[in-house]
């Protein structure tokens, strides 16, 4: 008879433990918490110290019940939940559920960043008590939230859409989506123009773009100012003025955080936050890879970037094995964490360096596998010698009649000298326009004094974009730059922002939705204290407090609470529904010609007379995002010009140029009587390479309404691009089409178009 109870969370974490300790040991599983505070009420005793009623969950009676007979049978109680506050407060909650006597049973607890045998055979060695203080920190955590939730959601549901919520975290979250999206929605494009030069020179191609004028930056405009400048060109000869070279190192980023993990994984696997955390989860608790369950990565709830002394040796080892002894560091590599960050714990890493990603991933699925080899060649390449780069740059002036213009293009390029960590492992960006070295664009060997050959100039229209809408990855980099939340936090806060209706996915950009502007507004206005980020992460500052035994949870709790419950009072009665959900517009009701206003509804915004319900107009609102470039605005704003004599066949009224989901469309200027729309067609007047009966013709993709250009023959002819046509080549008769200014032809140019970048890791 087993005379110790393990309990753990999960039954494979159950499974994994149990093949370590032998049959001396009852190994268990709670299911995750087993005790919170009730469903139906606060649970919260406000005039008494704020002391919070748990009870046993329902559906965890049974399991309760189970523990509790298996506790009979023995003398110790080993608590070995996870080495966070969560863990740390169910081993707490799992004392009290079950009620041990600690007169007849003894209790241990038990922390471990790892599952294998050798860290929980260290473990066992070296038990602890329950930690108070960690607790503490959970628990006014836990009471905050409710508190929040069920004393503000009640007034968003009298004054906004009953069943809303709202949260320290999750509003705060909802707030950073919302303000990037205004952000977005207020930018003025401005365009502007570039030239470049196809040169030869060297010994080789190469592309400069003009830098400057008499020394100062070259900004161009428009397309006038571009045409001056190529025609002042005119006739010029060309001439190498400088060339620098520099050699620069590179470091490999620190292993992975659960935020940096969650951010990367978004990057170059595509996964959720929550995807990630489940995923790891399951890496961590074990996995059969032949003998046996065991985990092959460590904790994966961490903000510490360390690494044990033994996980550094094994590194090298490996890095020496594998790469040569060149890659490896003479001395090991070590990290700065954030302030406040747990630096008792290690950052994720696997278990065994040893095992490499291929030879995982026969015992793996497929998203076990490129999660592990994500975390592998993460850890190995941050132990890796730096990569050495050979930056050139060269100006290129341009001569007239022997004197010199001061017009100065520069090319650049670089070359890997000794790869380093990048043979290994090269961080993400979340977006394309970010700066990052991977990839090799080498110039031919130019000296100074040297002149070069123009073959072409290209003169480039560009337009300046807003903002990025956030990504699930950047919104965690932006959360735990400003202090907000944990690395326990991050993944269901974007899970309850997006459940609740405030956040949507389009393109894997969160865009926030009427409902969440109208809270947000609300919040901003009443509760500024709620949604502010310098406050929401000194309240993070002090449940770290709480955690290191500096700061008592009781006093912490009161100081928030006392004027959050007077706010909640006061805006009871002062706030008007009708004040909130609803404003003014300059749209004229057409049935009564009373104003309309602009109100919210189940979808989202709508125009509703301001006599209603005498009136029951209503009607939808025309979208007012913007297009997401202003090529986009100027093509409608063409085919207003083109179509603004159009007349409607029904009714014989004038039809008007729309923005919809999938791009412009006409519709009756005198919807909502006549309701009648047409699509319309932008030709490209270049007939299709493939079926030669059809045309080009603009088209939108379904999701996110991105611009492509298809034969108008669909479904019969498939052939499509995303490219504006020009016209058919001469010499094979393809496909000749527009990239950024150069006109190429899909087959005898195909070399010359922009190469996807790789994914490195």
């Amino acid at each position: 008879m087993a005379k110790n109870l393990v309990i753990v969370e999960s039954p494979a974490k159950a499974k994994t433990i149990s093949r370590f300790l032998g049959g001396k040991y009852k190994v268990l599983a709670s299911m995750g918490h087993v005790m919170d505070l009730p469903k139906s009420r606060m649970g919260i005793d406000t005039e008494h110290d704020f002391e919070p009623t748990y009870l046993v969950s329902v559906d965890k009676k049974k399991i309760v019940s189970q523990l509790k007979d298996e506790l009979k049978k023995a003398d110790t109680l080993w608590l070995a939940t996870d080495e966070d506050r969560e863990g740390e407060a169910i081993g707490w909650h799992l004392l009290s559920a079950l009620k041990v006597d600690p007169k007849k049973t003894k209790v241990l607890r038990i922390v471990f960043h790892e599952i294998t045998e050798k860290a929980i055979n260290e473990a066992v060695e070296h038990p602890r008590g329950v930690d108070q203080n960690v607790v503490n920190a959970q628990q006014a955590r836990r009471v905050l939230d409710r508190l929040v939730g069920y004393e503000l959601s009640p007034l968003l549901w009298k004054k906004i859409r009953y069943g809303l919520s709202a949260g320290r975290v999750q509003s705060v979250a909802v707030r950073l989506v919302v303000e990037r999206e205004r952000e977005i929605l207020a930018f003025k494009t401005d365009e502007y123009w570039t030239i470049t030069g196809d040169f030869d020179g060297g010994g080789g191609a190469f592309t400069a773009e003009l830098q400057k004028f008499k020394n100062k930056k070259v900004e161009i405009h428009n397309e006038q100012e571009s045409k001056n400048i190529v025609k002042e060109l005119e006739g010029s000869e060309y001439k190498v003025v400088l060339v620098e070279e520099k050699q620069i190192k590179r470091s490999p980023a620190p292993p992975f955080i659960t935020s940096t993990l969650q951010q990367e994984a978004s990057r170059k696997l595509g996964f959720s936050v929550r995807k990630t955390m489940m995923v790891a989860q399951q890496l961590y608790e074990g996995v059969d890879i032949g003998g046996g369950e065991t985990g092959l990565i460590t904790y994966m709830r961490t903000d510490s970037v360390n690494l044990a002394d033994s996980a550094l040796k094994s590194a090298k080892e490996v890095i020496t094995k594998e790469f040569g002894a060149k890659y490896a560091l003479d001395s090991p590599r070590r990290y700065r964490g954030r302030k406040g960050a747990q630096e008792a714990h290690e950052a994720i890493r696997p278990v065994d360096f040893n095992l490499k990603p291929d030879d995982a991933k026969k015992f793996l699925d497929r998203d076990q596998g490129r999660l592990y080899e994500l975390v592998w060649k993460r850890a190995i390449a941050c132990q890796m010698q730096e990569a050495i780069l050979n930056r050139v740059a060269a100006d290129i002036e341009a001569f007239k009649g022997g004197e010199a213009s001061s017009y100065i293009f520069r090319a650049t390029g670089q070359t890997i000298v000794f790869p380093g960590f990048i043979e290994v492992y090269l961080e993400g960006r979340d977006y394309e326009e970010e700066e990052g070295p991977e990839g090799e664009k080498i110039l031919p060997a130019l000296k100074e004094g040297e002149d070069v050959k123009l073959n072409e100039l290209h003169e480039n229209q560009h337009f300046t974009k807003p903002p990025p809408r956030y990504t699930e990855a950047s919104l965690v980099k932006k959360l735990e730059s400003e202090g907000i939340g944990r690395p326990s936090t991050y993944a269901p806060t974007i899970t309850t922002i997006m459940t609740r209706g405030y956040i949507e996915k389009e393109a894997k950009m969160l865009k926030p939705t009427d409902l969440a502007m109208v809270v947000t507004d609300m919040l901003v206005e009443n509760f500024s204290d709620i949604v502010d980020y310098k406050f929401t992460a000194e309240m993070e500052d002090k449940l770290d407090s709480i955690e290191e035994g500096k700061l008592e949870w009781i006093p912490m709790v009161r100081e928030f609470y006392t004027p959050f419950h007077k706010t909640i009072k006061e805006k009871d009665i002062t706030l008007k529904k009708s004040d909130i959900i609803s404003e003014k517009s300059d749209e004229v009701c057409e049935l009564c010609s009373s104003p309309m206003v602009i109100k919210l509804g189940r979808f989202g915004k709508f125009l509703s007379c301001s006599k209603y319900p005498e009136c029951k107009n209503a009607k939808a609102i025309e979208s007012d995002s913007k297009p997401e470039n202003a090529e986009e605005n100027k093509a409608v704003e063409d085919l207003r010009r083109k179509f603004k004599d159009k007349k409607c066949e029904k009714c014989g009224k004038l039809m008007e140029v729309k923005t919809g989901r999938f791009g412009p469309f006409l519709g009756c200027s005198g919807y909502p009587e006549c309701k009648n729309i047409m699509p319309i067609i932008v030709f490209s007047g270049v007939k299709c390479s493939k079926c030669s009966n059809g045309q080009l013709v603009e088209r939108h993709t379904r999701k996110g309404g991105k611009i492509f250009w298809g034969c108008n023959k669909f479904p019969k002819c498939k052939n499509a691009t995303w490219h504006k046509p020009v016209d058919l080549c001469d010499k094979c008769k393809n496909l000749r089409v527009e990239i950024e200014g150069n006109t190429l032809c899909t087959e005898c140019d195909k070399e010359k178009f922009p190469t996807p970048r790789r994914r490195r890791g």
